[in-house]
């Protein structure tokens, strides 16, 4: 029966975040062929026309960060790999410098222009620094032989990514329960997307630790 359910449990795992992840690829692809004025950049024109910058760095975020997504379910859920430790080192590597180098310093970037003011622009700003405190200290751990100790870096490091997909959600949920102001919904989901994730991976981590 536990065998049943524990299945069942990671199919549904599974089939939520294959839903979400396709729906984040579709929201992706949209910015291709390469557009300043499409979606999420329609609404930061004045970012896009008078800081330079902006758009490669926006582009950046974008690409490396829907690889960071893919790459990570298959490290943070060890019990699914299908293939050699060798292959999860490697991916690793990938994980580790695509968020480190790109994704992490480029979110960075991109939440200090967020809409929504001081209270949303410190959201995705502690988002993005702790998102590459806890990949950092992961790779640090994992250099020291702490196997568990990274294990659970790694797993703060991937909720924090699943913010991406989660903030989504609860703004699609908040919108249909309260129809809040705009401004006040980005708000509300810019620190609910990651805060509740985080929550979620210290429970989980304190279960494990009280079952060994």
């Amino acid at each position: 029966m536990k065998s049943i359910k524990s299945r069942i449990g990671q199919l549904l795992i599974i089939s939520s975040w294959l839903y979400f992840f396709v729906l984040m690829l579709q929201i992706t692809l949209a910015y291709f062929p390469i557009k300043d004025d499409v979606a999420f950049l329609a609404i930061k024109q004045e970012e896009v026309h008078e800081l330079s910058p902006y758009l490669t760095i926006f582009y950046i975020h974008v690409i490396t960060s829907i690889f960071v997504l893919l790459i990570g379910f298959f490290q943070v859920f060890p019990n699914w790999k299908l293939y050699p430790m060798r292959w999860h080192r490697v991916l690793g590597y990938i994980y580790v410098i695509l968020l480190l180098f790109f994704a992490g310093p480029s979110g960075l970037y991109i939440g200090y222009y967020a809409n929504g003011g001081l209270l949303a622009q410190i959201a995705f700003l502690l988002l993005g620094v702790l998102w590459l405190f806890y990949t950092g200290r992961s790779v640090r751990r994992i250099l020291n032989k702490d196997i568990e100790g990274h294990q659970y870096d790694m797993w703060r490091s991937y909720a924090l990514a699943l913010s991406a997909l989660t903030l989504r959600m609860w703004k699609v949920v908040i919108v249909y329960l309260f129809q809040p102001r705009p401004l006040d919904a980005y708000i509300i989901v810019a620190w609910l997307g990651w805060v509740l994730n985080l929550i979620m991976v210290e429970y989980l981590i304190k279960r494990k630790k009280e079952n060994r």
